[in-house]
């Protein structure tokens, strides 16, 4: 066997210092069929030869070779770990993807620096993977767009830390596809399901209610009594009528303007600056452009400005002052100006209608 290994490194050798790329490609499916056919039975200084070698071989082939030997080693328990850590970092996921989601052969440190470094679609094959730790899905959570977030919780084996389950649930608040199947989980912490439910809109605890398995469904229904119960009355209805008068007057006297705008969110009269954005934006709703400006997002904001034509030293003056949790920084300000300049009335205007038409603002 270390005989025919020896022959093998030779010719590899000389694939790679002389050969041709059909020369390697052809030494490559040798070295791998040979591999397979005797890989059970090698010591691990022999499959350490074998990783050595197909080491070499893998960094001088293109992308599809590289993909074929990626997808022949990855459910292998014996496979050379060296080769799956090389072909699991590469940039191509036609390459890395089965590796990542199948081999057995990576660590959970190869796992977790291989997450913090790529893009979204090796965070999606690392999703898929069975057993994944807490230090992983942790990275995960941080890192993961939509995609690899739903595919995280359906993943029945992977396991979440305290700051895991937290991160998981405040993706599915805006998500009910992920808030079903984080309800659906037998290992979700009562107090992490308390909380799903608790955010989840009526439809999704309807149906975790009925297609819960059976283990589930009792406590979610408690759950579900006690938060119907605890139920606050809802707020009354936001009354804008005296900002929306004194708006209008000033639009029939012709002082509606960016001077008059900016006096609004310097003195922090915001009812006025929501109700001058919906009259200079085609009679928008008020609350509407209430909830822009009191909203989570800066950028939001510049929308129905531009729509409405006001200029940037009026909108600066609204992010500086508006109703937000935490005052706008100087570089989220600055970003907000180059933005702002690029953004078009057209966009702008398309936009707007568009939030009318749902009746909402993705946040």
């Amino acid at each position: 066997m270390m005989q025919q290994t020896n022959s093998i490194i030779d010719e590899l050798e000389d694939a790679v210092r002389n050969g041709s790329s059909a020369k390697r490609i052809e030494t490559l499916r040798r070295v791998t069929d040979l591999f397979l056919d005797q890989g059970q039975r090698l010591s691990d200084d022999q499959v350490e030869v074998f990783d050595h070698v197909l080491s070499h071989l893998v960094t001088r082939v293109e992308s599809r070779v590289r993909a074929e030997l990626g997808d022949r080693l990855a459910p292998l328990d014996y496979a050379p770990a060296g080769v799956l850590e090389r072909l699991a970092w590469d940039d191509e996921i036609a390459v890395a993807g089965k590796v990542l989601t199948e081999s057995n052969r990576l660590s959970t440190p190869t796992l977790v620096e291989i997450a913090k470094a790529k893009g979204q679609d090796h965070l999606f094959a690392i999703s898929g993977r069975a057993d994944l730790p807490e230090v992983v899905t942790d990275v995960l959570v941080e890192r993961g767009e939509r995609k690899v977030i739903r595919r995280l919780a359906v993943n029945t084996t992977a396991r979440f830390s305290e700051d895991g389950y937290g991160g998981m649930i405040a993706h599915a608040e805006a998500d009910e596809t992920l808030a079903e199947s984080l309800g659906l989980r037998i290992d979700l912490p009562i107090k992490y399901l308390r909380d799903l439910l608790q955010r989840a809109t009526e439809a999704v605890r309807a149906r975790l209610a009925t297609i819960a398995p059976p283990e589930l469904q009792a406590e979610i229904k408690r759950i579900l009594a006690t938060i119907t119960s605890k139920a606050a009355p809802p707020e009354p209805k936001r009354d804008f009528s005296l900002a929306e008068a004194a708006v209008k007057r000033m639009k029939g006297l012709n002082e509606l303007n960016d001077a008059a705008i900016a006096r609004f969110a310097e003195t922090r009269r915001f009812d006025e600056v929501a109700a001058a954005l919906g009259l200079l934006n085609n009679s928008a709703p008020t609350e509407l452009m209430a909830k822009v400006l009191e909203g989570p997002r800066a950028d939001l904001v510049l929308i129905p400005c531009k729509s409405a034509g006001l200029g940037w030293p009026t909108v600066e003056r609204i992010l500086c002052n508006r109703p937000a949790k935490y005052r706008i920084d100087e570089a989220t300000l600055k970003l907000a100006g180059t933005d702002f300049a690029k953004l078009s009335p057209a966009t702008a205007e398309r936009t707007l209608r568009f939030w009318q038409l749902h009746d909402r603002i993705d946040k």
